[in-house]
């Protein structure tokens, strides 16, 4: 019996979906832990929901992850925005964004896990992000489009902002069509839009934010206005001024180039929340995707990613490039079906189709359909495939004996082919299966050897323009 691919991208199970995530490492009774802290997309109609769970992994193995189950709920009969937690002598404590964020709570318990309780309201705002910096000071960070981004220091009460201590603007905010009014603060485009998280990254202050572009970004395949981005900035001090850093991830999927370089998304982008971890020695980024059709059914992603410091104190967090070992650009790393499985997802197990990073060609829409159904074997089909739709998977694990076939298993019986592509999504093709519409699965000998790590493609093609096909799952054979 094959087993089912477990901890990919996304890397909690593919009916969980829990956006905006805060990376946090805490040992706890002896164990240290990845414990991860979001949002909650139960409400489908509308972004989060009305609790937030928890889910962990040790930190020897991210693909691991443990449902802790639910670790706040309401207390405004509110749907709650992005949280954050840190821990402080001995105690957890969660920053709720109750009623949409609008309300701030700090709430507390003795395990990273909760039960939150006994939450206490603050004059702190949207998304907030808090540091518990070496000294045991404590700093906030908050702020979105709809205001400008804020600073501040807090009490040993974890609740209360120390007198004088407050910064309004300090990175400018980004301008967007639903606030057009000129608040008196600095509007800047291609700015701060929302998700603040401070970090401390080899003794820099570093504040992750969401960026909003309102210019056209060609090699990325951006030419309209776009918040999926990751980016930030850092400093020398918890309050700045803040030095520009750059992006370091971006939702929209594997992007291809032509030949002038200009790239096109194939993945729906999204808004993007999350943060970057130093996990056992490597750094990660935690971050979202989106499912579905629209942005409330957000899933939880990883990819490893590297930090450097430049001789002269500049900090390079992203895909870094480096010249005679000293580094001198970096850009955002790339989107994968694999996550925290660096070493390419088990070909010979099930993957289903909902790990697909890439979704391209199809003459109407193709996306990955959320799932909900709390079952271990859960797969989340690729639907709206149409003739010449690629869906693709970055990357594959398939060892050192070539596969002698490979299965793929569709959620409907249709007639069409499908071309199994190596590398490219023109790429060699090392298999056809030819459904003839009277069954769901198939079998088909590879027409190559494989071996090693590789991007796999599944070109679907048919005789019939307007027919829509399903991909639920597939697998190789040894």
């Amino acid at each position: 019996m094959k087993s089912y691919i477990k901890g990919a991208n996304p890397y909690m199970p593919l009916w969980e979906h829990v956006p905006d995530g805060e990376p946090r490492v805490f040992e706890h009774e002896g164990k240290k832990r990845v414990y991860v802290y979001g949002s909650h997309d139960i409400e489908r109609e509308q972004y989060c929901g009305r609790n937030y769970v928890v889910w962990s992994a040790p930190v020897e193995d991210l693909t691991d992850w443990t449902y802790h189950g639910v670790a706040y709920e309401t207390h405004y009969d509110s749907v709650l925005y992005a949280p954050d937690v840190v821990k402080r002598n001995g105690t957890y404590y969660m920053y709720a964004a109750e009623r949409k964020g609008s309300l701030v709570v700090v709430a507390s318990s003795k395990t990273p896990w909760g039960p939150f309780e006994n939450p206490v309201e603050t004059k702190l705002g949207f998304d907030p992000g808090v540091l518990v910096d070496d000294d045991n000071r404590v700093y906030a960070y908050w702020g979105g489009c709809a205001a400008p981004c804020y600073i501040a220091e807090m009490e040993d009460d974890m609740a209360t902002i120390k007198e004088g201590t407050l910064v309004s603007n300090p990175m400018g905010h980004s301008t967007c069509p639903w606030n057009p009014v000129d608040d008196g603060h600095i509007s800047l485009i291609d700015a701060f839009f929302e998700a603040s998280s401070p970090r401390k990254v080899l003794g820099k202050y570093v504040y992750i934010f969401s960026r909003r572009y309102e210019k056209p970004i060609p090699e990325l395949g951006v030419y309209t206005d776009n918040n999926g981005f990751l980016s930030y900035r850092f400093s020398d001090t918890p309050f700045g001024p803040f030095i520009e850093g750059g992006d370091f991830s971006f939702n929209g999927g594997e992007i291809l180039k032509d030949a002038d370089g200009r790239g096109k998304m194939t993945y729906q982008w999204g808004n993007n929340h999350g943060s970057i971890m130093e996990v056992n020695g490597k750094w990660y980024v935690f971050y979202h995707r989106q499912t579905g059709v629209n942005e409330y059914s957000r899933q939880a992603m990883i990819e490893p990613i590297d930090v450097a410091m430049g001789t002269d104190g500049r900090l390079f967090i992203g895909d870094i490039k480096y010249l005679d070992g000293e580094p001198v650009s970096a850009k955002p790393v790339e989107m994968t079906s694999q996550g925290a499985h660096i070493n390419g997802l088990d070909a010979y197990c099930w993957i289903s189709a909902g790990y697909a990073c890439h979704i391209y060609g199809s003459k109407k829409r193709a996306y990955v359909r959320p799932g909900y159904e709390q079952t271990d074997e859960i797969s989340t089909p690729v639907v709206g495939i149409t003739d010449g739709t690629t869906v693709g998977f970055r990357y594959l694990q398939f060892g050192n004996n070539a596969p002698k076939g490979v299965t793929v298993v569709l959620e409907e019986a249709k007639k069409v082919c499908v071309k199994v592509r190596l590398d490219s999504y023109h790429g060699r093709v090392v298999a056809t299966l030819d459904f003839d519409g009277s069954k769901t699965e198939m079998t088909a000998e590879m027409l190559a050897g494989v071996i090693g790590k590789h991007a796999v493609y599944f070109e679907f093609c048919s005789e019939d323009a307007e027919a829509e096909f399903s991909f639920d799952r597939f697998s190789f054979e040894q």
